[in-house]
C-alpha cells in the first residue's frame, strides 16, 4: 500500500456512489484515484452486477477462487463499499443521511427510478443546493430514447461506431465490428469525471450545486471526433477501412515472417526511407508512387507489392531497421507483451496492493501523472458491505440502530 503525505488532489471530496458495471464506477474510480471519499452503495447480498462477471476470479492465498470478478476489481479500488436496499422506505432514509455528507452524487439508475425512491436530483438538492449530482443513463433524460435501457455494445451500433470499425465490406471478414473494450462506458466515465470537476470548481465559486445528465449516446457520437466532422462537413459517411487508412499509403498492418506490424508512413521522405531499409528503393523512384496522392490512387497495386517484401523479415528485424531510419512503425502486442513491456514498466502501469484475500493484488495503474498530487492507492476493492458500519457510524447511527438495520435486511 502507498503511504505518501500527499492526501490527493480530491482531498475532502466525498462521493456517493450509487452507479454499478463501468461507466459510473470508472468515473467514480478515477475521483477516488484523486483522493475523493468515495462510498459505493451496493445491493445487500448481491452487489455491483460486475463482482460476478468472471471466470477470472481473484484467487485467494489458498489458490482459490474467490467470489471477486477480475472485472470489477479492475474498476472499484480506493472505494468503501456500503450496502443498502434503496428499495426499502428505511434504506432511501439512508442514503439521504449518507447525501446530508456528501459533495457529489453519481447514479446509473434508469430515467425515472430514482424518483421512484424519492431520490432524484430535485428531491435531493432541494434541501442540499450544494451537492452535485450526476446521472449516467443509456439515452439521457430527454427525448424519444429516454426509457431505454443503454447497454455499451448498443450504442457503439446506434451511434456510428461500428460502422467505420472493423474490414472493408470488400473484403473476407468485412463487416461491423465493435470495439475490443466498451470505450462508450469508458469514455462516458471520463467525461462524467470531468463535468463533476467542472461543477465543483462552480460550487466551490457560488455555492451552488447542479445536476449533470450524462449519456452514454451522447459521449458516443461526440467520440467520432474527425470523422463526425468529416460527414457534417461532406454530408458523406465514412466507410469501414479494416486497419487501413482512408487517406495515406501505406498506414496500416502488414503480416511479417512470425506475425504482424503496424507501418505508419506519414509523408513521402518517411516513404523513400522505409523502401531504402525495405530493399526497393524503385519502388519510392516510380513516379505512381512518389507522392502520397500517387500512393493513395494506386493503393491496389502498391499495398501487394509492400506486403510481399514485408512478409520476408521477422517483426524484430522490421522494427530494429525501421526505428533506426526514423520511420514510424510498432508491434501488436498481446497483453503480455504489454505488461512486460519495458515502457509501460518505467511509466509505472501496474500497481500492487493488499486485498483481503490476497497480500498483492496487481491492478493496472491510473495514467494520470501529476507532480503534486498524484494518484494514490489507498484501500483495495471493497468486499461487500465491507465497510458498512464504518459509513453508517460516521453519519450518527449506532451501534444498535445499525444491527437493527442489519436484522431487516435494510443493511
Amino acid at each position: 500500500m502507498d503511504h505518501q503525505p500527499n492526501p490527493g488532489a480530491l482531498a475532502g471530496v466525498r462521493v456517493l456512489d450509487l452507479s454499478r458495471v463501468l461507466a459510473g464506477p470508472w468515473c467514480t474510480q478515477t475521483l477516488a484515484d484523486l483522493g475523493a471519499d468515495v462510498i459505493k452503495v451496493e445491493r445487500p447480498g448481491s452487489g455491483d452486477d460486475t463482482r460476478g462477471w468472471g471466470p477470472p476470479f481473484l484467487r485467494d492465498r489458498d489458490g482459490h477462487d474467490t467470489a471477486e470478478a477480475a472485472y470489477y476489481l479492475g474498476t472499484n479500488r480506493n472505494k468503501r463499499s456500503v450496502t443498502i436496499d434503496i428499495a426499502r422506505p428505511e434504506g432511501q432514509d439512508l442514503v439521504r443521511r449518507l447525501a446530508d455528507h456528501c459533495d457529489v452524487l453519481v447514479e446509473n439508475f434508469k430515467v425515472g427510478d430514482m424518483a421512484r425512491y424519492g431520490l432524484d436530483a430535485s428531491t435531493l438538492r432541494a434541501g442540499r443546493p450544494r451537492l452535485v449530482y450526476c446521472s449516467i443513463t443509456g439515452y439521457g433524460q430527454t427525448g424519444p430514447y429516454r426509457d431505454r435501457a443503454g447497454y455499451d455494445y448498443a450504442i457503439q451500433g446506434l451511434g456510428g461506431l461500428m460502422s467505420v470499425t472493423g474490414e472493408r465490406d470488400d473484403l473476407p471478414g468485412g463487416g461491423p465490428q465493435k470495439v475490443g473494450v466498451a470505450v462508450a462506458d469508458l469514455f462516458t466515465g471520463m467525461y462524467a469525471t470531468v463535468a463533476i470537476l467542472a461543477a465543483l470548481r462552480h460550487r466551490d465559486a457560488t455555492g451552488e450545486g447542479q445536476v449533470i445528465d450524462m449519456a452514454l449516446l451522447d459521449t458516443q457520437v461526440a467520440m467520432l471526433a474527425n470523422l463526425g466532422a468529416n460527414y457534417l462537413v461532406t454530408r458523406q459517411a465514412p466507410k469501414r477501412a479494416g486497419n487501413a487508412h482512408q487517406n495515406i499509403v501505406p498506414y496500416q498492418v502488414f503480416e511479417v515472417a512470425d506475425g504482424h506490424l503496424i507501418l505508419a508512413v506519414g509523408n513521402d521522405g518517411q516513404f523513400e526511407r522505409f523502401c531504402s531499409v525495405a530493399g526497393c528503393p524503385e519502388l519510392a523512384a516510380d513516379a505512381r508512387f512518389a507522392k502520397n496522392a500517387g500512393r493513395v490512387r494506386e493503393r491496389a497495386t502498391l499495398v501487394p507489392l509492400l506486403a510481399e517484401v514485408m512478409r520476408q523479415r521477422t517483426r524484430a528485424d522490421w522494427l530494429t531497421a525501421l526505428e533506426a531510419a526514423k520511420v514510424p512503425c510498432g508491434p501488436i502486442n498481446g497483453l503480455d507483451d504489454v505488461f512486460a513491456d519495458p515502457q509501460v514498466n518505467a511509466r509505472a502501469m501496474t500497481a500492487v496492493m493488499a486485498h483481503p484475500h490476497h497480500d498483492r493484488l496487481e491492478l493496472v495503474a491510473s495514467p494520470i501523472k501529476m507532480s503534486a498530487t498524484p494518484p494514490r492507492l489507498r484501500l483495495p476493492p471493497p468486499l461487500l458491505g465491507q465497510h458498512t458500519d464504518e459509513v453508517l457510524a460516521e453519519i450518527g447511527l449506532e451501534a444498535g440502530q445499525i444491527a437493527a438495520l442489519r436484522a431487516a435486511g435494510v443493511v
